[in-house]
């Protein structure tokens, strides 16, 4: 066996046979991201694939439970900084199952509406990030442009225009003015017309298509087997969404369709993130329309309120933490969250034992289920078709090493 050499792009090899090559794709390889794949090559034929994950671990579950519950909040959003909105509601939905809590319905709306505009960024970020790895710049422009659209509507709801830190025990952080829905109307207008010229310029052009149609074939009894999550999912058949099956926010309030493909190839799994902005859309549309007025947290909370503090949420339509959030001690017991996020269903175990400090936390992410599909979908493919394939996962490595 040869010793192992570069040949070039961040790209490493090794000898085995006068048949068979091993390859390093990554970690410094650009459509790698922050992760490698080692590679077995019969020629340019994959034979072997095997996802070489961790190089972002943060220990993110042990480092919360050195934490008072409120601060998890900032730390877990990090984990998918474009969908910190449905990450970190799903922490908060168990949390406030062990406070025994409920937010008052215009806080469900406002959550849900930053939750969908969150998903809208993520998928863009996604198709971006896939552009660029089939060599169309044009359509990483295109995509990563038009996500600015999204991220400043999340910052007009929040004050930030990535790790919101909007979700709290029993309610959100700030309200919004008449004046929001406008301007979202507006941008949704824009995000509906750009979806067309999506299809003619990057999914149909030919050179795209070609990469894509029938490349990276997921079946939905091979989906089901592996555990895969979101569009992957969707994209091979499998009709389950969480927003469906376990309604949270204000999702029982709106009507709406969950896209499903049965191809299971990259070009559905593309057509699928193209399909849930849509519904996305029309979701918000539909909440704008009928969110109701009232209070953004709990009344348990409202009533620790100093005078000051009223003041300022009537003033500037924020929330002022009361002292009780520092050293919030939930009573002993166990609590799930979850949420369907931009990649797919994340799930947040909590255990508490009454102290300020969690006892447990256990988080599972979509980017971690679906990891496992770059041991299996790249093999019997061509080496060229590795980045459609990595692409049209959407794997966010920080997600999955969290």
């Amino acid at each position: 066996m040869e010793a192992i050499s570069d040949i070039g792009g961040g790209i490493s090899a090794r000898k085995v046979d006068d048949k068979t090559m091993i390859l390093f794709f990554g970690p410094q390889h650009p459509s790698s991201g922050h992760m490698r794949i080692i590679l077995k090559l019969d020629g340019d034929v994959i034979i072997e694939s095997d996802p070489d994950i961790g190089y972002v671990h943060r220990t993110m579950e042990k480092l919360s439970e050195t934490k008072e519950w409120i601060k998890n909040s900032v730390l877990f959003e990090r984990l998918a900084i474009l969908d910190a909105g449905n990450v970190t509601q799903a922490y908060i939905i168990a949390l406030e199952k062990l406070l025994g809590i409920e937010p008052p319905e215009r806080a469900l709306y406002l959550r849900t509406i930053l939750s969908e505009i969150n998903r809208i960024s993520s998928h863009l970020y996604g198709m971006g990030i896939f552009a660029i790895m089939l060599g169309s710049s044009t359509g990483y422009m295109w995509f990563f442009g038009d996500r600015e659209i999204m991220v400043q509507l999340a910052e007009r709801i929040t004050g930030s225009r990535l790790t919101h830190t909007y979700h709290i025990p029993g309610g959100v952080r700030r309200d919004v003015s008449k004046s929001f829905f406008e301007e979202l109307e507006k941008g949704l207008n824009y995000i509906e017309k750009r979806l067309r010229h999506y299809e003619i310029m990057f999914v149909n052009n030919p050179v795209v298509r070609s990469r894509i149609e029938n490349v990276g074939i997921l079946s939905r009894e091979r989906a089901i087997d592996l555990g895969v999550t979101g569009p992957n999912a969707r994209a091979s058949g499998i009709d389950f969404d969480v927003r469906v099956e376990e309604p949270y926010g204000a999702y029982s309030f709106v009507d709406f369709e969950v896209p499903v493909y049965k191809e299971g190839d990259a070009l559905a799994r593309t057509f699928q993130r193209m399909d849930e902005i849509r519904q996305s859309i029309s979701i918000l549309r539909q909440l704008s329309k009928s969110i109701p007025e009232g209070p953004i947290l709990n009344e348990k909370y409202l009533k620790l309120f100093t005078p000051a503090m009223k003041e300022v949420l009537e003033k500037d339509k924020r929330i002022k933490f009361p002292a009780i959030f520092t050293s919030l001690k939930p009573p002993s017991g166990k609590a799930y969250g979850r949420v369907e996020e931009g990649r797919g269903e994340i799930f947040f175990y909590l255990e508490s034992n009454g102290e300020p400090k969690p006892y447990r936390v256990r988080v599972v992410t979509p980017s971690f289920r679906n990891s496992i599909l770059l041991k299996y979908l790249p093999v019997g493919y061509r080496l060229a078709d590795l980045p459609a394939i990595y692409g049209s996962i959407d794997y966010f490595p920080p997600e999955a090493d969290r």
